[in-house]
C-alpha cells in the first residue's frame, strides 16, 4: 500500500500540495529546521521595509540610553541548536512519514467523520474499531493507538477545542495542552519521534496564526524540559497559507542565529504564556512573597498547666500573635476578588461624584486608575480579538497608516484627521485596527505625525473615549512615545490638547509639538518618509500663503504660493 520515495522526491513534496498517493518518507529525506535556508526577508515580514535596521539601532537589542547601564533584554527564546536539530516543516499529511507517533485531530467521541481527512482511510478498518472501545476523548487531552496500516507505530488522537474570542484564553490553553498532551504520551510509550499536524479545524473557528503560536511555543517549552527523551518534532502542514505561517513563526521560537534571535525580540506576542507555554492570568497565580524583616519580640511564655481559670482566657486572646504578623506583609497578600472590589467601589464613587470633564463636555473621565497588570491583560485581550478578525475596511480609510523613520530614526505612525468620519465608522473596530497597527512600534522609540489639515469642521470623539484608547494602548506606548507633531493646529485642538494635559495624561500629551507650516514639518520627519495626502498641500497654501512653492517629490507636483 505503501512505497518509499526518494530524496529529491521528498523535497518537492515538502513545497507543493500532496496529492492523495500512498508514499512512505522517511526523517532522513526531510531537511532539519536547522539546516533549512535563511528567509533573507525575516526582518520585513508583513512590514514596511523602510523599517530596516539600517535605520536606527534596535533598542530592545541594545543598550537603552534612557535607563543608563550595560542594560540588555534577554531572550525568551535563545538560540538552542540542539533543541532546532530536532524540529523539522514538512509539507503534506503526516501519515505519510516513517516516524514513531503521528498526530489526529478528531472529536470528543473519536468518529472517523471529524477526525484529520484521509487517516482513517490510511490506517484500514481496524483504527476505527478501536477507536470505538477508548471511550471517547475530552477536549485538551489527548489518547494513543496502533497505526494498523500506516508506517508510523502509533497513532495520538487529540480533540482541540472550539474557538471564540471572548473565550480566548481558554481556547488557547486548551489547545497548548492538547500538544503537550501528545508530547507526553510519545515519552509514556517509549517512543521519540512524532508528525503533528495543525490540530484545529475550519469547523471550530480557531484562526490559523494564532494556533500556531500556541503549537510552536508549546512544542519549544517541552523540549527545553524533555530534550533528551524525544528525537524529532515534525511539523506538518497541507496548505500554503500554513506552510508560510510557519515558515514565518518558526524562527521567533527556534532561532538558529544571533540575528534571528534579536529579530525575535520585537516580532514575539507580549504574551508567550509560562513554562509550559499556556498564557499566564494574573489573578490565578499564587502571591509568594518573603516576610518582612522586623525586630519582634519572643511571645510571653505561657505556662504549661494555666490555671483553671484562665484557660478560656488564653484561648479567647490570641493577641500575643500580633507581633508576627506586619500589616505590610499582610497588604502583599490580598485577593485578587478583593482588590477587584474595591477597584468596583472606586469607580462608582467617581462616577456618582462630581464629574468636571462631563459636565464640560469632555466625556465620562472619571473612574479608579487601571495597574500595570489590568493595563497589560486588557492591551492583550484587545491585540488577541484584533488578530482574529479582517479590518481591512478600516485600513482602507487610511485614518491611520504607517509612515517611514523621522530625522532620529525612530519609526513614524500617520494620523489623518479628516479621514476621521465618526458618522460613518465603527469605534470599536476601530480601536481594535489602532492597537493591532500600533503593537509593532510601541515595543521601540516612536513618533506620531498627525495631519489636522481640514478636520476642524469633523466632529471628534470626546476626551473619555481618548483615556480609555490610552489604557488599551498600555504604558510601554506612553513611555516610548517619544513626540506627537501635530500639523496646522486649530485653537480648539489646543484647547483640547490642554484639557487632555490637565485631565487625561500630562506625561503623553505634553510632548504635542505644533507646526503651522508643511515646510517646518520636514525638519522633524524628512519628506522622502511621508505618504501626505494631496489635501494637504492645498490646505497649507490656503493657510500660510505667501510667496513660493512646494515640490512633492512623489508626485512631482509643484504647489504654487499665491
Amino acid at each position: 500500500m505503501y512505497r518509499t520515495v526518494a530524496t529529491s522526491a521528498a523535497t518537492t513534496t515538502a513545497t507543493t500540495t500532496t496529492d492523495s498517493v500512498d508514499y512512505v518518507v522517511n526523517l532522513d529525506q526531510i531537511p532539519r529546521w536547522s539546516d533549512a535556508e535563511h528567509r533573507s526577508s525575516l526582518e520585513f515580514v508583513n512590514e514596511d521595509p523602510s523599517f530596516s535596521n539600517s535605520y536606527f539601532p534596535d533598542p530592545l537589542t541594545s543598550p537603552s540610553d534612557a535607563e543608563g547601564g550595560n542594560y540588555r533584554v534577554v531572550s525568551r527564546f535563545p538560540v538552542d541548536h540542539e533543541i532546532n536539530s530536532k524540529i523539522y516543516l514538512w509539507r503534506g499529511n503526516p501519515w505519510n512519514l516513517e516516524v514513531d507517533a503521528v498526530v489526529n485531530s478528531t472529536n470528543e467521541n473519536l468518529d472517523e467523520a471529524h477526525s484529520s481527512p484521509g487517516l482513517h482511510a490510511a490506517a484500514g478498518p481496524g483504527l476505527s474499531e478501536e477507536c470505538g472501545t477508548l471511550g471517547g476523548c475530552r477536549t485538551g487531552m489527548a489518547k494513543v493507538t496502533n497505526a494498523y496500516d500506516l508506517p508510523a507505530r502509533k497513532v495520538m488522537h487529540t480533540v482541540g477545542p472550539k474557538y471564540a474570542v471572548k473565550y480566548h484564553t481558554a481556547a488557547e490553553n486548551a489547545l497548548s495542552h492538547c500538544y503537550r498532551s501528545c508530547l507526553e504520551l510519545l515519552i509514556e510509550n517509549g517512543l521519540q519521534s512524532i508528525a503533528m499536524g495543525c490540530i484545529y479545524t475550519e469547523g471550530k473557528n480557531y484562526p490559523r496564526e494564532p494556533a500556531a503560536h500556541v503549537a510552536i511555543r508549546t512544542v519549544r517549552r517541552f523540549l527545553e524540559k524533555q530534550k533528551g527523551k524525544i528525537k524529532a518534532v515534525v511539523f506538518c502542514t497541507t496548505s500554503s497559507i500554513d506552510t508560510e505561517i510557519y515558515k514565518r513563526l518558526l524562527p521567533l521560537y527556534f532561532p538558529r542565529d544571533k540575528h534571528e534571535e534579536e529579530v525575535a525580540l520585537s516580532k514575539l506576542p507580549a504574551d508567550v504564556g509560562d513554562e509550559n507555554g499556556e498564557t499566564i492570568i494574573d489573578e490565578r497565580k499564587i502571591r509568594i512573597n518573603t516576610l518582612p524583616k522586623k525586630n519582634v519580640l519572643k511571645p510571653p511564655q505561657v505556662p504549661d498547666d494555666p490555671p483553671v481559670s484562665h484557660v478560656r482566657l488564653t484561648q479567647r486572646n490570641p493577641s500575643y500573635l500580633d507581633s508576627y504578623l506586619d500589616p505590610a506583609f499582610m497588604a502583599l497578600i490580598k485577593d485578587p476578588d478583593q482588590r477587584r472590589k474595591e477597584q468596583w467601589e472606586k469607580t462608582a464613587q467617581a462616577q456618582t461624584g462630581w464629574n468636571y470633564g462631563r459636565i464640560l463636555g469632555f466625556g465620562e473621565l472619571g473612574g479608579a486608575p487601571l495597574s500595570a497588570a489590568e493595563e497589560y491583560s486588557l492591551h492583550s485581550r484587545y491585540l488577541a480579538k484584533a488578530n482574529s478578525l479582517n479590518l481591512s475596511e478600516i485600513g482602507e480609510m487610511k485614518i491611520v497608516y504607517r509612515g517611514g523613520v523621522d530625522s532620529e530614526g525612530r519609526p513614524v505612525m500617520v494620523v489623518v484627521g479628516a479621514h476621521f468620519l465618526l458618522r460613518c465608522l465603527d469605534l470599536e473596530r476601530f480601536v481594535l485596527y489602532v492597537v493591532k497597527e500600533f503593537e509593532p512600534l510601541i515595543q521601540k522609540p516612536y513618533t506620531i505625525v498627525y495631519f489636522h489639515s481640514a478636520a476642524s469642521l469633523q466632529p471628534r470623539p470626546d476626551m473619555g473615549w481618548m483615556k480609555r484608547l490610552q489604557q488599551i494602548l498600555g504604558r510601554k506606548h506612553q513611555r516610548n512615545l517619544q513626540a506627537i507633531y501635530v500639523l496646522h493646529p486649530t485653537f480648539g485642538l489646543k484647547a483640547a490638547v490642554f484639557a487632555m494635559q490637565l485631565l487625561v495624561d500630562n506625561a503623553v500629551w505634553n510632548k504635542v509639538v505644533y507646526i503651522d507650516r508643511l515646510l517646518q514639518l520636514f525638519k522633524y520627519v524628512p519628506r522622502e518618509q511621508l505618504t501626505i495626502p494631496d489635501f494637504v498641500f492645498q490646505h497649507d497654501l490656503e493657510v500660510n500663503g505667501g510667496k513660493g512653492l512646494i515640490v512633492d517629490p512623489r508626485t512631482k507636483y509643484v504647489y504654487h504660493r499665491p
